[in-house]
């Protein structure tokens, strides 16, 4: 940092009005109103918790990175309501399939019934539990490798979660890590944040790793300010 000194973002309302307009205009020139992912949404709202969710614009960006690569086989850490869940299980072919990963039950019965809705439950295999536990028993059914790696689920084990990842994957497979700037609480080396040291580490690992090229794409908009890690395993 400039003079050693530490610099951590502070958004205003206004700056945040103005990301969230950003978006809004993004939205209305390229993502079309969409009930399913409507109703997705509102029943988060009406169970009463936090939307952790992508938002559209990062939602259609991971569509069409899924048709970019041609993918047909993806594994997700993290389905929470499953509404990146429908956006990715939307860019696979017809004999494409999505198994996806939430510790959360009440999560993952939310889940259910907004794939279910989206008519994407034939696509989408739900697991329940924690997935660093999931992953040895999905390495076991071989059913990898995967062409692509999606991962938005919690963030202390992040870097493990990359070596798994790294297991299931092939020449080529595409690794993405959700929420790896924190608000760019990253910069903070003293941070007590578990979920900040969490993706430090998952950060520092990928920039290190001669297994995959990789870099962090930033991100704002209605998640304020945060950022994707992408690797490509070489």
């Amino acid at each position: 940092m400039p003079g050693g000194r530490l610099f951590l973002l502070k958004i205003n309302p206004m700056e945040r009005e103005l990301f969230v307009s950003v978006d809004d205009y993004i939205s209305g020139l390229f993502i079309p109103q969409d009930g399913v992912l409507t109703a997705a949404t509102n029943s988060i709202k009406e169970a009463g918790i936090g939307d952790m969710s992508i938002s559209p614009v990062q939602g259609s960006f991971l569509q069409l990175l899924v048709k970019l690569t041609r993918s047909a086989k993806i594994l997700e850490l993290g389905t929470f309501a499953g509404y990146s869940t429908i956006w990715l299980a939307r860019g696979l072919p017809e004999q494409g399939r999505l198994i996806t990963m939430e510790f959360n039950p009440v999560h993952a019965d939310m889940a259910e019934k907004n794939i279910r809705r989206a008519g994407l439950d034939e696509k989408v295999d739900i697991r329940v539990g924690k997935a660093i536990e999931l992953l040895p028993e999905l390495a076991k059914e071989s059913v990898g490798p995967f062409d692509l790696i999606f991962i938005d689920a919690d963030k202390p084990p992040y870097a493990e979660y990359f070596e798994w990842a790294l297991k299931l994957s092939r020449s080529g497979t595409l690794i993405i890590f959700d929420n790896v700037i924190r608000d760019g609480k990253v910069l903070d080396p003293n941070s007590t944040d578990a979920a900040v040291i969490g993706v430090q580490r998952l950060n520092k690992v990928l920039a290190a790793d001669q297994r995959v090229t990789a870099t962090i794409m930033t991100t704002v908009g209605l998640k304020d300010y945060d950022g994707m890690a992408i690797a490509i395993v070489k």
